[in-house]
């Protein structure tokens, strides 16, 4: 295994479980107690955990995994719910895209859609995500809109009032919303309370909008809320929603779509 993808794991664990000892991150990850002490080590002097006595602790109460140290958790789940939600898009439309790991493959989705080859343009995309942005800058045929704004590095965001000004001026066809937690009482919600902001910005400005979301996110909470059910039109999720959750969700007047 090597060190980047090491990190991710053990990034991943100590978010799952809020704490790590040493030799049990050793015997998960198949590596000496001495590369995880290292590893430990190295990843404090980048504030991503605080080390312990014998282990680590997740830094912070509220914690958020970096974009860039995600895994493909749920990788197949997020491609499904992705390619389901790229097929409501039609040809032309304006469509807004937030960041996060599963809006980042309904981008890719896009990008490879034979219907959207061409066009004049196939589809305008306005994203707040450095990520989404660079990804289908290479395509000639999508106008791609940038909020502006002040990049946040755990999510390559751009957040604060320099989006909320061009936010302001634009009118979307769709605004496609990722979520770090999704609940029919407590609604979308992010970790960050200027992402959250800018995110509700893109749903208010959008004619509907789809949540993508693996089944994970469903009936969590988060830090900062987004919006309430009533502002959402359709979830996209994947099998493993629980039938009970689906219904609640249909029963506020969401339309589900499970892949």
């Amino acid at each position: 295994m090597s060190r980047d993808a090491r990190w991710k794991a053990l990034l991943e664990l100590l978010v799952e479980r809020g704490r790590l000892e040493v030799e049990e991150a050793a015997a998960e990850l198949e590596v000496s107690a001495a590369t995880i002490r290292r590893d430990f080590d190295q990843l404090a002097e980048q504030q991503m955990l605080v080390r312990t006595r014998g282990g680590a602790v997740v830094h912070g109460v509220s914690y958020e995994l970096p974009l860039r140290y995600k895994t493909a958790r749920h990788a197949s789940e997020k491609q499904r719910v992705a390619a389901a939600v790229a097929a409501l898009i039609a040809p032309g439309e304006a469509v807004g895209l937030t960041g996060g790991t599963t809006t980042t493959e309904v981008a890719r989705a896009l990008a490879v859609r034979g219907d959207l080859a061409s066009g004049s343009p196939a589809l305008t995309v306005v994203t707040n995500a450095l990520n989404i942005a660079n990804e289908l800058a290479v395509r000639p045929q999508f106008k791609i809109v940038v909020t502006g704004g002040v990049a946040r590095p755990q999510s390559y965001e751009l957040v604060g009032p320099l989006a909320d000004g061009v936010l302001g001026q634009i009118t979307l066809d769709v605004a496609v919303l990722g979520v770090v937690a999704l609940d029919v009482a407590h609604g979308a919600a992010a970790h960050d309370e200027a992402e959250a902001a800018i995110n509700r910005l893109l749903c208010e400005r959008a004619e509907r909008v789809i949540v993508a979301a693996d089944s994970s996110k469903l009936g969590t909470r988060a830090f900062a809320r987004i919006c309430g059910v009533e502002a959402l039109d359709t979830l996209v999720t994947d099998a493993e929603a629980e039938t009970e959750t689906v219904r609640r969700f249909e029963e506020a007047g969401v339309r589900v779509i499970t892949v």
